[in-house]
């Protein structure tokens, strides 16, 4: 009977999808919605594609072997992330009518640096849909009890989210994802009500339970080497998302600047709040069933199980049964849409147009289709085939961005004497020592690879743009961004349009 009210649930979800590529007439309807989102839909598709499988599996999972240390990447970089991303990018960005992240690259820094930074935006995908679709692929496993492989879940997961995701483009995502945050919503504040009525003193107990195990500890040691591997941690989400094509999408989406701004602070507020609700449960799961618990924890056992065993014990009303799975199902596909199409759009724009200067918008957007459907079996692929877990996934994928991209994003809105070659040092020093540290650094550096990675953009940036130049540098792009507040009014005139 679940599994008949998933299938059901999933192909409402995809009609859905399918009803709204009928707005779909250009790149740009396809790419950003046609810039025509509503305040409420920029909070909710923000929100949703934050809310993955690593949220309702990997984090809890991660939360019960590591602490709240252990999670400092997800929620709390991630959500930070966001409200960054509002508060000091989401203004400027929107003010140059870009239609990928890419774009900036090439208005600010020149074609070497657009082709570099979107080949590294791309490549870091692979982890975070590779997530998505292997918990597609257990969810499958879990619902059908066994009938259907987690692998074959894999490509049913992909293949279905593809087929509204190939059409309508971020229309179909935006409109998507407005129904899924509220199955979220309602679904996790259910369960857990559901859930904390099986234990004496509801959700105050698990709360103090939680806290005398130690559970909310959370501020690395005075070890110098735990300080850099905690920081290291927090940044690779916090400033390491920040340069996507996702978020991007999420800005470019909005009707307004202010819908921009606020909707990417409130969606990943709500994140953050959100978030905790699965931990809540999970941890939940030790006072109801220690025992069950305790077998996933130990060795050979998958954590990630935890929470999905719990909620189809016998302990659980078959409704509850419903919601979670339908909140669980409504997160990953949310994710999935989303980070198909950013980099599969990103790609398309930034590196396959310029080889195809004849092409026209329509040719465009086929060429955008198919390699959606290109990358999608591509990570489907990554996905049947990694041995990370969920949050291991998400956590690793923005790394390159983190060395490679950040840097030039925030030097080139925020500082005017960054230079074409600034950005180029910055690209290369920053892959260069995260590479370097990964091959030769040993399985316990003292300085993760990232971190190097990343103090070494930073200087790249700062030498590379004060030394001699012998990188020709575009200074009417460089005078416009940098006019006024960050260029705001000179991109906003109908000459610089």
């Amino acid at each position: 009977m679940l599994l008949w009210f998933v299938i059901g649930y999933w192909v409402i979800s995809v009609a859905i999808g399918l009803v709204a590529s009928l707005k779909v007439h250009n790149t740009k309807d396809f790419a950003i919605a046609g810039r025509h989102l509503p305040f409420y839909m920029v909070v909710a598709t923000v929100f949703a594609t934050w809310f993955g499988s690593e949220t309702v599996l990997g984090i809890p999972a991660t939360f019960l072997g590591e602490n709240m240390r252990g999670i400092v990447a997800d929620p709390f970089g991630a959500s930070l992330c966001l409200i960054f991303v509002g508060l000091f990018f989401a203004a400027p960005l929107y003010k140059m009518k870009l239609l990928t992240i890419g774009d900036f690259y090439k208005k600010r820094y020149g074609r070497t640096a657009e082709i570099m930074t979107t080949l590294a935006i791309v490549v870091s995908y692979l982890g975070w849909v590779g997530a998505q679709i292997t918990a597609l692929g257990l969810v499958f496993h879990i619902v059908s009890d066994g009938a259907i492989s987690q692998t074959a879940g894999m490509w049913i997961g992909s293949m279905t989210i593809l087929i509204y995701t190939f059409f309508g483009g971020m229309w179909a995502v935006a409109v998507t994802d407005l129904i899924q945050m509220v199955v979220i919503v309602i679904g996790m504040l259910y369960i857990g009500g559901e859930v904390s009525g099986l234990i004496d003193g509801g959700v105050g107990a698990v709360i103090q339970h939680a806290q005398d195990a130690g559970k909310f500890t959370f501020w690395p040691s005075a070890d110098l080497k735990d300080i850099i591997a905690f920081a290291a941690a927090a940044m690779t989400m916090m400033l390491g998302s920040i340069p996507q094509q996702d978020v991007f999408q999420r800005v470019q989406s909005a009707r307004t600047i202010k819908y921009a701004v606020w909707g990417s602070v409130l969606g990943g507020s709500l994140y953050f709040l959100f978030a905790f609700v699965p931990m809540f449960l999970a941890y939940s799961a030790t006072l109801i069933d220690p025992d069950m618990v305790a077998r996933n924890l130990a060795e050979g056992g998958d954590p990630q199980m935890i929470l999905p065993q719990l909620v189809l014990s016998d302990k659980i009303p078959f409704i509850a049964q419903v919601l979670f799975f339908g909140a669980l199902l409504s997160a990953i596909k949310s994710c999935a849409s989303a980070t198909l199409l950013a980099p599969s759009v990103s790609f398309s724009e930034n590196i396959l147009k310029p080889l195809l200067p004849q092409m026209t918008d329509k040719q465009l957007l086929k060429l955008m289709r198919f390699v959606t459907l290109g990358f999608t079996i591509i990570v489907t692929l990554y996905a049947v085939n990694s041995e990370l877990s969920i949050f291991s996934m998400v956590e690793n994928a923005y790394q390159v961005t983190l060395v490679s991209a950040f840097i030039p994003l925030a030097f080139g809105v925020y500082w005017k004497r960054a230079t074409n070659q600034g950005a180029l040092c910055a690209i290369f020093a920053g892959l260069a020592v995260w590479i370097g540290c990964l091959l030769f650094g040993g399985d316990d550096p003292f300085i993760p690879a990232q971190f190097a990675g990343l103090i070494a953009s930073f200087f790249g940036m700062i030498v590379g743009s004060l030394v001699p130049q012998y990188v020709p540098h575009n200074q009417h792009i460089h005078d416009e961004l940098h006019a006024g507040k960050h260029g705001h009014e000179s991109f906003e005139s109908p000459k610089a349009t």
